[in-house]
């Protein structure tokens, strides 16, 4: 019996920008870990480091970093993943 064969679709959803951003915003560089892990990783020890060093005052910056730094990641998957739809 000849083997046909067909073909193969990969259905992967776009990331939310609204999801991404709250996260990170609630619960800061580990929210990051939805939109990009790189990212929330390096983000993790430098507020770690930050916090400590200024005694939680460097967080003010850092926090912020992380929420806009979700939004550019979020966006590129995204446009990377239309991309390849077309």
């Amino acid at each position: 019996m000849p083997e046909t064969q067909g073909n193969v679709t990969v259905v992967t959803s776009t990331k939310s920008m609204g999801i991404g951003i709250l996260l990170t915003v609630l619960f800061g560089p580990l929210g990051m870990l939805y939109a990009t892990i790189p990212g929330a990783l390096i983000m993790i020890v430098v507020t770690a480091v930050v916090g400590f060093l200024t005694l939680g005052i460097g967080l003010i910056v850092t926090w912020p970093i992380c929420i806009i730094w979700t939004a550019v990641a979020v966006n590129n998957y995204n446009k990377k993943l239309m991309a390849g739809a077309a």
